[in-house]
């Protein structure tokens, strides 16, 4: 537990939003780290996303199974290189199951829509951020599945209203779960601060991986 006293504990932050701090061992954080490494490389790899008017993300992204895009999904990175998108593995989908059942006590419902389809591999060096959003691209009410990799960051997990107050600030490290469903399915969040140099060094990891896994829904 990263060599702390006291442990930190699973936390219920809003209906349906719940952090699971050190939920990823050593050794899958660095099984997860090198599959993410492949699938930066190209075709349809790391890529810089520019929104609509013109801003820039600071972090950048790889995304598996759907490309997404400012604001909808293609089949391929019609934003980056044009080639097709790489396929979601059926152990990441599996993980994500894993993961709801951890945060909630019981796996995400049956059926043929239910299974994780895409992921969303976000890469933040020291000064990137990402402002208030919410996951709204997708047809899918199942929950969100977050996981950190790499230099802690302050995550800021607000409301469905608006991307003001109220929020909460959540410390997320390598390693740590979070998941947002519910009636927290569509609330605004985002990372005000990487924290650089935080990162487990046996890692070998410069920065922070965020990799979330949606259920589109989207046929």
């Amino acid at each position: 537990m990263n060599g702390e006293l006291f442990p930190r504990e699973r936390t219920v932050i809003a209906p349906g939003a719940v952090h699971v701090p050190d939920w990823l061992g050593t050794e899958r954080q660095g099984e997860l780290l090198a599959a993410c490494r492949a699938w930066a490389r190209p075709p349809a790899g790391l890529r810089t996303v520019r929104t609509p008017g013109g801003g820039v993300m600071t972090a950048r992204q790889v995304c598996l199974g759907l490309h997404w895009y400012p604001y909808g999904y293609a089949r391929t990175a019609v934003d980056g290189d044009g080639a097709p998108v790489k396929p979601m593995p059926p152990w990441l989908a599996e993980l994500g199951r894993e993961a709801v059942t951890a945060a909630y006590g019981s796996p995400p419902g049956p059926g043929p829509g239910a299974a994780y389809d895409i992921a969303l591999i976000n890469f933040y060096a020291g000064d990137s951020r990402m402002g208030m959003h919410r996951d709204a691209e997708e047809r899918s009410t199942a929950p969100v599945v977050s996981l950190s990799l790499g230099d802690t960051c302050v995550f800021r997990f607000g409301n469905t209203a608006s991307r003001g107050r109220p929020y909460q600030e959540v410390e997320l490290r390598s390693g740590d779960l979070f998941v947002f469903g519910e009636a927290s399915r569509l609330a605004y969040h985002g990372v005000p601060k990487v924290l650089p140099g935080t990162g487990p060094r046996e890692l070998g990891l410069t920065g922070r991986l965020n990799i979330t896994l949606r259920v589109g829904g989207l046929g």
